[in-house]
């Protein structure tokens, strides 16, 4: 039951793209019970790939590789892997076929590329992978020893996609039930630091039920996870309800999910349940508050709309903020930020206002109002609430952090029945 990843590709050793295929598949792998014995990456040179392939085998017999399988003469694990078990790369009809007819049904001019035939090579020999997602088949090799490899895309979507429809089915089906599993859950919290948790969780710091506890802070808050290692999988899935439920009510109204849980998804959730809709108003975050309303699906039975009122002029013509009281108190003020959550609430007809204004920096602040420096104000049918804040991080971090303080202003407001 152990594994060896590879990750491929130029851009991940020089830096400019972010791994995320290893932790998705070392995560996925752990929670049925696969160890993952190694991890690397590799770039573009078929020969180190093959030998990376080779050691990999040698090792475990069993290695899942992510990246390579494009069109381009970059990629190359195709070449790789062939040369890994001994073997050639032949043109698959069925693959060149279903390249040809997906380049059609894209409405794209002219005959397929010759270029994307590439796809249609595969080592002689190996079992093709279905992608539902994207152009490139994953690929199964295995030798006579029942050592193998799999190849899915580099593309994180895709990669993903693949795993839940054809390889984890695959690979479960190679090693069977895992006696014990590794899982992990997590308690989100925002509004409170990390130290803070530490200390209002007291003994449970040092771990809950006996299951370690790592602090995660980020720019949405402070993320508890506990991890279950070596249980069964009936034992493990007790013992984290137990944990989480542990660390819900200590975190109390600070805590809002579990997991993967979105705050904006949390805050559309609750409007849709007491059927209210809301509108947003944004200076320093341009837009970032809206965007993470609508990145959820199904956001449009909420939100309604917005302004991004930086300039002052739009503050005033937009949300009613008055020009004077914007020269007396700052457009960074508590009384401005509550003009704009009601301007926003008035002007489309909302059932809650929310508003954000700030000094994201680096240049703008005063000694008065620093850098990070933000108000965000909550009007929810005519019951107003502002909240102030010196946030930590760079530009865009200011930004994020303020997004997430509004969002989770808006849910405290629901949370006590306005």
């Amino acid at each position: 039951m152990r594994v060896e990843l590879l990750t491929i590709g130029d851009e991940l050793l020089l830096g400019f793209t972010l791994d995320t295929n290893g932790p998705f598949l070392a995560r996925a792998l752990a929670a049925m019970g696969v160890t993952v014995a190694h991890r690397a990456s590799v770039g573009d040179d078929a020969d180190a790939v093959a030998r990376a392939i080779r050691e990999a085998l040698d090792r475990t017999g069993a290695v899942i590789t992510t990246g390579g399988l494009g069109p381009t003469a970059d990629d190359r694990t195709r070449e790789a892997v062939a040369a890994a078990f001994g073997t050639t790369l032949v043109l698959d009809d069925a693959i060149a076929d279903g390249l040809r007819a997906l380049w059609r049904s894209r409405g794209f001019p002219g005959e397929l590329p010759a270029s994307n035939l590439r796809q249609a090579m595969v080592p002689q020999g190996a079992t093709v992978l279905p992608n539902a997602h994207g152009s490139a088949p994953g690929l199964w090799l295995e030798d006579a020893r029942g050592r193998w490899v799999a190849m899915v895309p580099g593309v994180p979507r895709e990669m993903r996609g693949m795993w839940g429809d054809t390889l984890e089915p695959r690979v479960r089906a190679r090693f069977g039930a895992g006696t014990t599993v590794v899982r992990s859950r997590t308690v989100r919290t925002t509004g409170i630091s990390e130290s803070q948790l530490a200390d209002d969780l007291g003994e449970l710091a040092r771990g809950v039920h006996g299951l370690p506890l790592a602090y995660l802070p980020g720019v949405e808050g402070v993320d508890l996870r506990v991890t279950a290692t070596g249980f069964p999988p009936d034992e493990t899935e007790r013992r984290l309800t137990a944990a989480a439920d542990a660390l819900l009510a200590v975190a109390g109204p600070h805590a809002y999910g579990l997991d993967d849980t979105d705050l904006a998804a949390v805050v559309l959730a609750r409007c849709r349940e007491k059927g209210l809709r809301l509108a947003v108003a944004e200076s320093c975050t341009g837009g970032m508050l809206g965007m993470r309303l609508t990145a959820v699906p199904g956001s449009s039975d909420v939100l309604i709309g917005g302004v991004i009122a930086y300039d002052n002029v739009v503050k005033a013509a937009h949300l009613g903020v008055r020009a004077l009281d914007i020269a007396e108190h700052g457009a960074v003020s508590e009384l401005v930020a509550r003009y704009m959550a009601h301007g926003a609430r008035l002007r489309f007809g909302a059932d809650i206002g929310v508003a954000i204004t700030g000094v994201a920096g680096p240049g703008g602040g005063t000694e008065a109002k620093p850098v990070g420096t933000v108000w965000v104000a909550a009007d929810l049918r005519g019951e107003v609430r502002a909240v102030t804040r010196r946030l930590p991080g760079d530009r865009h971090e200011v930004r994020q952090r303020a997004a997430q303080m509004a969002l989770d202003l808006v849910r405290r407001g629901l949370e006590k029945g306005a």
